[in-house]
């Protein structure tokens, strides 16, 4: 209400108590219930779509809440628990495999049929030159190589804006990790604890995946490359519904390709731009993604925070490049 609070001093406002906050719930709730219950043929037509792309803004809140959540608890001392559910997963991680593909005139994008966000429309062809993609997610294990190989202070692997960020923020290790006594310990959801090896790994940003690709002689794959990979996969992995709240070593082994749902976000190379002939909705639905598409980079695939019903194999999520409080990580690509 009233004139735009700037989002920096959002902290300064007082709060409404949790009991306010669940009645104000309900209340909404409630009202929409009975609004869409009341509803003519004719206004359901047009509220229709206003209320289901409402619900799934609201699931990517419920996302970002989980990150918040994390972010917050991170930087308590005590390093209180949000979940005390932590499983032993069976691993055995083998080397990356690649998995080759022709490439050639493909079909990008959603066609509407199903509910999509605006940016994921129109489809359109896209050519894409014969390309590899790994098998699996980048490990923790093998991110450890690279910073303990001095990857966070070779210049000649990062681009130039990154290397600026690595040296303002003094960047050594992915967001959460801290070495004690010499081992690697991150902070999760679950707790403060030892950094598995065989996890993949997250809270990377976009610079650190590009020059850890960089470092393996590879690439990131770009966002067509990407769901030309995932085209006849099942949406299934580890994703929010499984309450884990943090990735976990590979399960299924008999899939060609590995984790491309769940676990983390997966950084590709591909700058969030509007695919060809896309077209900003009009009034406030406008600003939703449209508005975005400038000095972002997109990413693929969801996340252990991420719900099910959320995902499908067009969604373009998007951060800028230095972002990392996000579940991102990173699956590697080459030229073939």
């Amino acid at each position: 209400m009233g004139e735009r609070w700037t989002r920096g001093q959002r902290g300064f406002l007082s709060r409404p108590t949790v009991k306010e906050i669940y009645e104000y719930r309900n209340h909404v709730d409630n009202n929409m219930i009975v609004f869409l219950i009341n509803c003519s043929e004719e206004q359901l037509k047009e509220y229709s779509p206003i209320v289901e792309i409402g619900l799934n803004h609201e699931q990517q809140h419920q996302e970002l809440i989980l990150t918040d959540i994390k972010h917050v608890l991170s930087i308590n001392p005590l390093h209180p628990v949000y979940s005390k559910k932590i499983e032993e997963y069976e691993t055995e991680i083998n080397p990356i495999k690649w998995i080759e593909f022709i490439g050639g005139i493909v079909e990008t994008g959603n066609d509407g049929k199903e509910f999509c966000y605006d940016n994921e429309t129109p489809k359109h062809k896209t050519y894409i030159q014969p390309f590899a993609i790994a098998d699996k997610l980048v490990t923790n294990g093998e991110y450890m190589e690279f910073i303990e190989s001095g990857g966070y202070s070779e210049t000649t692997l990062w681009l130039s804006d990154g290397w600026a960020v690595v040296e303002s923020e003094k960047w050594k290790a992915p967001l959460y990790w801290e070495k004690k006594n010499g081992e690697w310990f991150y902070f999760t959801l679950n707790g403060f604890r030892k950094v598995n090896p065989d996890e993949p790994v997250c809270h990377i940003s976009y610079y650190e995946a590009d020059a850890f690709a960089t470092w393996k002689g590879a690439r990131l794959p770009t966002e067509a490359e990407w769901e030309l990979a995932a085209d006849n996969l099942k949406y299934e992995g580890n994703l929010v519904d499984d309450e884990n709240f943090h990735p976990v070593p590979i399960q299924n082994k008999k899939l060609s390709i590995k984790q491309m749902y769940g676990d983390v976000w997966e950084w590709t190379g591909s700058a969030y731009l509007p695919y060809p002939g896309f077209k900003t909705l009009p009034g406030a639905l406008g600003e939703y993604n449209g508005k975005f598409m400038s000095g972002q980079m997109v990413l693929r695939g969801g996340s252990c925070a991420t719900s099910k019903s959320h995902i499908r194999k067009t969604y373009r999520n998007f951060f800028p490049p230095q972002a990392r409080w996000q579940f991102m990580g990173i699956r590697l690509a080459k030229n073939i």
